[in-house]
């Protein structure tokens, strides 16, 4: 318990002074808040604004966690097969790079053409920003097991399904949930880059992104230092929500998370 309020403590006074040193910039240079609102008047603003602001959040946080969730499952299999064949792995996963390499902004416009406005086209183009970091840390952590581990599997005569499933999976469950850590903040980006674009399938009702667009159109920039604000909290939710995971199922047998409960 110490330890938790020592933590939280120190987590509160270092925000206490980035307020303050927000607070002081605008004293200090005497900027107007059309330009850089102060503190207080960016928590007006999402008192005042508060249920369309929560709307806006929830919005955004479904089409993340969709596009997540699948991300997740595709990528899974597709490491699967990946680690199955060496000639698989070395033909297509260069193809996997392609998600990474193309800017997500290129694409959007067509997935946008194609699928239309509306949470669909936000949720396909936070898959598409996913995939690709879940693919390789999975496709890295399976083929990464000890070969005298797989030899001692094959020894007591263990069938090519019983050594993915008991000894490369398990082995790779740190690489994967790697991978969904760095998806999930990327997760929340491609959501709110995808309402840029797709914007909503209801006038006035729309994701993060989507009022941001609204703000910045009106001025409004303390709501719009609201909405960084939502998109932040909602990007620190999905990562430690991934990290709780994450200790729930390695806290017993993994190093790393036994680590981290020791220090």
């Amino acid at each position: 318990m110490k330890k938790i309020l020592t933590t939280l403590l120190s987590a509160l006074a270092i925000f206490a002074a980035l307020l303050l040193l927000w607070q002081s910039v605008i004293w200090i240079f005497a900027l107007p808040p059309y330009l850089l609102p102060s503190p207080a008047r960016v928590a007006h603003a999402v008192v005042a604004r508060f249920p369309s602001l929560i709307t806006s959040l929830v919005i955004t946080a479904a089409a993340a966690a969709g596009g997540l969730l699948a991300a997740l499952l595709v990528g899974l299999v597709i490491a699967l097969i990946f680690a199955q064949s060496h000639w698989v792995r070395r033909m297509f996963y260069p193809y996997t790079i392609l998600l990474q390499t193309v800017p997500i902004v290129a694409i959007a416009p067509m997935i946008l053409l194609w699928m239309g406005p509306g949470l669909g086209s936000v949720t396909l183009i936070a898959f598409i920003i996913c995939l690709a970091p879940i693919i390789a840390n999975t496709t890295q952590g399976l083929i990464s097991v000890d070969r005298n581990m797989v030899d001692l599997f094959l020894m007591h005569n263990a069938s090519r399904a019983q050594v993915l499933l008991k000894l490369r999976l398990p082995h790779a469950l740190p690489s994967v949930f790697t991978g969904v850590r760095i998806a999930s903040g990327i997760a929340v980006i491609g959501a709110i880059t995808g309402e840029l674009f797709a914007g909503s399938s209801r006038v006035g009702v729309g994701g993060i992104g989507y009022a941001i667009q609204y703000a910045n159109a009106q001025l409004e920039t303390d709501y719009l230092f609201a909405l960084v604000l939502a998109a932040t909290v909602l990007g620190f939710g999905f990562f430690f929500t991934v990290m709780f995971l994450e200790w729930c199922f390695l806290r017993n047998w993994h190093e790393s998370v036994r680590v981290i409960d020791q220090e």
